[in-house]
């Protein structure tokens, strides 16, 4: 098998992602690493390289080890470690280039590969496009070899990293449940829970190689939803496979999504004074109710395409430090420049004080409906006036009160029609209509 399997493009919206095997192989891995390392503005870079649980994990990172290696630079190897871990260390010690092995929330079959600069940023696609370049062209070896080393305590440099940003949070006498997905912050996010004093338990933090992300995580929450309140619990939080994202579950086992624990950051970082700009980015898909929220409260609010790559950029440009998606990933710049759930989730608390979570008020989330019309052709809603002149009608109707986006799925045939309304029954009828007319036109 070669290096590159099929024709499309290696990068993706969160670097190389797929099957191991099938896509994603040690031989690309290893293609990449020597790519990557031969890129980086020195001769001989240090590239920090972390990994999730998945049992090609090892695999993966050996071959990227060894093609940095072999484009001359030094592979720093430092185990299971959530992405957040990257660009925290790649910056405190001043390294050149950071891989991260995950494939973040997909079932373990599925690995990736994704690379962070020295200023802990993902690589920009333009120099993404240079890495691709060098890969189908053979390119990055060098006359002399590098060397392959382990990164000992790596784990230990990000919990002082958290425990430094969150020394005043005392959690005494709280008692929450973890749900870790049997990924990366399994070992690491409970330590840090247990050293702010809270009185931690965990599920999903037994990884195997082949149980991350399955039935559990915040893309299975309902675990967690039943077990807190079962257990007595004050507050659960659920992260994904890679740690770079999370959702809540209050006493009460309702589950607190991305837009509401932004929401609580912006109105905690605002009083403070530490949310610069005064504002927050957020994507497409955050609800209605916290753009009412932001409004009444003076935030500034700026919405960006589906995706924390867009979101990020989005606060490079504005000056800004905080933004994320409904979907966990939440980003405060001012800690680190990437999603991570674990910071997260301390930072609810901190916003919380002596609140619980049950009794949250930083917004009021509308009724949401989000219906996927499967369709020929998910480009052929643009050729659709039909569909496009409904689709303002319903915007008009609920102007002020809620709203309507219909898009097509960046990856897949299908047409995404969401709905926000006031009342369940509005935003079910409003969304049904709309699911039937983009199936009968375009279906």
């Amino acid at each position: 098998m070669g290096v590159v399997p099929d024709e499309r493009r290696l990068f993706g919206t969160d670097g190389v992602r797929g099957a191991v095997g099938e896509f994603l192989t040690a031989d690309l891995a290893l293609a990449l690493g020597r790519a990557a390392a031969a890129w980086a503005p020195s001769e001989a870079p240090q590239v920090l390289i972390i990994r999730d649980t998945r049992e090609s994990g090892e695999m993966l990172e050996a071959a990227l080890a060894a093609g940095i290696a072999a484009a001359g630079g030094h592979a720093l190897i430092a185990g299971v470690l959530p992405t957040p871990g990257a660009p925290l260390l790649v910056r405190r010690f001043e390294l050149e280039l950071a891989c991260v092995v995950s494939a973040s929330h997909n079932p373990y079959k599925d690995n990736g590969i994704k690379f962070f600069g020295a200023d802990g940023l993902k690589l920009p696609d333009a120099v993404e496009r240079k890495v691709e370049s060098a890969v189908l062209a053979g390119e990055g070896l060098a006359a002399s070899p590098g060397r392959v080393r382990e990164l000992h305590g790596a784990g230990a440099d990000y919990l002082r990293e958290l425990e430094a940003r969150f020394q005043s949070l005392e959690l005494s006498g709280l008692r929450v449940l973890l749900d870790c997905a049997h990924g990366a912050t399994y070992r690491v996010a409970p330590e840090i829970f247990r050293r702010l004093g809270a009185d931690v338990e965990t599920v999903a933090a037994e990884p195997d190689g082949r149980n991350i992300n399955e039935g559990c995580g915040s893309t299975h929450i309902e675990q967690l939803a039943e077990a807190v309140p079962a257990g007595g619990y004050d507050v659960g939080f659920a992260f994904d496979g890679d740690g770079d994202r999370v959702l809540a579950v209050d006493r009460t086992g309702a589950v607190v999504d991305g837009d509401e624990l932004i929401a609580l950051a912006a109105l905690h970082l605002r009083s403070a004074g530490r949310l610069p700009g005064g504002g927050v980015a957020v994507t497409v898909m955050t609800n209605y109710g916290f753009h009412s929220a932001m409004a009444a409260a003076g935030i500034e609010v700026a919405t960006t395409p589906v995706g924390d790559r867009h979101v990020m950029a989005e606060l490079i440009r504005r000056g800004w430090a905080l933004g994320g998606e409904q979907s966990g990933h939440i980003i405060d710049t001012g800690f680190v420049p990437s999603g991570d759930g674990i910071a997260a989730a301390l930072l609810s608390l901190e916003a919380l004080g002596a609140r619980d979570l049950s009794e949250r008020d930083a917004m009021t989330k509308l009724p949401q409906l989000l219906i996927n019309v499967k369709v020929a052709d998910r480009g052929a809603l643009e050729g659709a006036p039909g569909v496009l002149e409904a689709i303002e009608r319903e915007s008009a109707a609920l102007e002020g009160r809620g709203r309507v986006l219909v898009r097509s799925s960046g990856t897949e045939p299908l047409i995404r029609v969401m709905v926000e309304a006031p009342e369940e029954a509005e935003c079910r009828e409003v969304a049904e209509r709309l699911a039937g007319l983009v199936e009968r036109e375009l279906g």
